[in-house]
C-alpha cells in the first residue's frame, strides 16, 4: 500500500490488559491523531472505570472484544502466560498485534508462537520498545558507519534500586523467575544484540545476599557475540546506582536522569562511543593509534522523542500495510533463549552456547 492509499479514518486499536504498561499504551494512543482506542479488554472493575473515562466499550475478556469489536489491531499488555494463546486468538482473525515483551514464558513456547504466526502470515509487532529510540538508532548509525572500527568489546550496566514496596505488592518477585534476569535483562539483550549481533554464549554469577530472596538480586555477565565482541554486564536491582537505561535515556519521565552517566560503553579499534550520552572518543590518525596519544573527543547530537510514542505510529503502519514490525516474533524468541541461557549459566556454573 502506497502512502496516497493510507486509509483517512483513524486506525481503531484496543487494548487487551489495564495494568502499568496497558495504561501507557492508552495514553499514547490517546495523544495519536492518527488512530482511536476502539476498546479496553480486562476482568478487573477498575478497567471498566478506565474505560468509561476513555468513553470507550469495556470487555471482560480478549475473546468478548474480538467478538464485538470492530478493532483494527489490538495491543496485547496481558500477563506473560497469556502471551501465546491469545496472539494465535487475534492471528486467528487476522487482526494484527502489539505483543508486549517477552512473547512467552518459555523458549518452547516461544517457538510454538513463531511457527504458528509464520503459518498464517500474522502481524505481531513485538514491545521492545527500545528498538524505536532516536538514541538506539543514532548508536547503529555510528557503528554502521564505521567510527569505531571493527567493535571489540561493549560493557553495560542496568544497576538501580527497587524499593521494598515493589516486593510487598507482588510477592512473586521475590520468587524463582521474579528476579532482574527475566524481568528487566530481556530489555538490555536486545539492545545489545541491535548493537552488536547475535549473542551464542554467556556466563554468569548470580547473588542474593543484599536482600535474601529466593530469587536472585545482582548477576554479573559474560557474553560473547557471533561477530566476535565480547561484553560485560552488570545487573543488580538493589543497587544505588543510576547506571541504568531508565536514569540516563531521560525518555521516561517517571524516572531522575543524570547527565553524567552512561549504561553502554562499546569499544572499537578506531573509538569508543558512550551510551547514551553520545560521547565519543576517536583517533584523529588511525595509522597512529596509541594509548599515549590523545583522543579527538565529540558529543553527537540528538533528539530524545518518547519510544512509546514511535513504536505505536510504527504499530499503525504495520496495521496499515506500509512498513514490516521492526522487532519480530524471531526477535523476541531470540531474546529470551539468551536470557533463559543467562538463569541457566548461573544454575549450571558454566559457559551456556545459544543456537539461533
Amino acid at each position: 500500500m502506497t502512502l496516497h492509499q493510507t486509509p483517512l479514518r483513524p486506525t481503531r486499536i484496543a487494548v487487551a490488559g489495564a495494568g502499568l504498561i496497558g495504561q501507557a499504551h492508552l495514553r499514547v494512543l490517546a495523544a495519536n491523531t492518527q488512530a482511536t482506542i476502539s476498546g479496553i479488554a480486562d476482568p478487573s472493575p477498575a478497567s471498566a472505570q478506565l474505560a468509561k473515562q476513555y468513553g470507550v466499550p469495556w470487555y471482560a475478556s480478549l475473546g468478548e472484544l474480538l467478538e464485538q469489536d470492530q478493532a483494527d489491531g489490538v495491543v496485547l499488555a496481558t500477563p506473560n502466560q497469556l502471551h501465546v494463546d491469545q496472539t494465535l486468538q487475534c492471528a486467528q482473525r487476522g487482526v494484527p498485534v502489539l505483543l508486549e515483551k517477552p512473547v512467552a514464558t518459555s523458549v518452547a513456547e516461544g517457538k510454538r508462537l513463531l511457527d504458528a504466526v509464520t503459518s498464517a502470515h500474522a502481524k505481531v509487532l513485538v514491545g521492545h520498545h527500545r528498538a524505536h529510540s532516536p538514541i538506539m538508532a543514532l548508536a547503529r548509525e555510528v557503528v554502521a558507519a564505521g567510527r569505531l572500527g571493527k567493535l571489540v568489546a561493549v560493557q553495560g550496566s542496568a544497576t538501580f534500586y527497587k524499593p521494598d514496596h515493589y516486593f510487598q505488592e507482588g510477592p512473586w518477585r521475590t520468587k524463582a523467575g521474579g528476579g532482574p534476569i527475566l524481568i528487566n535483562m530481556i530489555h538490555e539483550v536486545h539492545n545489545l544484540r541491535m548493537l552488536c549481533g547475535e549473542i551464542i554464549a554467556v556466563q554468569a554469577f548470580a547473588s542474593s545476599a543484599s536482600r535474601g530472596f529466593e530469587v536472585e538480586d545482582t548477576v554479573a555477565i559474560n557474553l560473547r557475540f557471533d561477530s566476535g565482541v565480547l561484553g560485560t554486564f552488570m545487573l543488580s536491582d538493589t543497587a544505588a546506582s543510576a547506571r541504568s537505561w531508565e536514569q540516563t535515556a531521560q525518555e521516561n519521565k517517571s524516572y531522575p536522569s543524570y547527565d553524567d552517566e552512561d549504561c553502554y560503553t562499546i569499544s572499537g579499534t578506531a573509538g569508543t562511543l558512550a551510551v547514551p550520552t553520545m560521547r565519543l572518543k576517536y583517533y584523529a590518525d588511525p595509522s597512529a593509534r596509541s594509548w599515549w596519544k590523545p583522543f579527538q573527543t565529540e558529543v553527537l547530537a540528538l533528539t530524545r522523542e518518547d519510544p512509546l510514542e514511535r513504536q505505536m505510529a510504527h504499530f499503525i503502519a504495520v496495521i496499515r500495510g506500509n512498513a514490516e514490525p521492526l522487532v519480530s516474533v524471531r526477535d523476541g524468541l531470540q531474546n529470551l533463549r539468551v536470557t533463559e541461557a543467562i538463569g541457566q549459566a548461573v544454575r549450571a556454573g558454566k559457559t551456556i552456547s545459544i543456537s539461533s
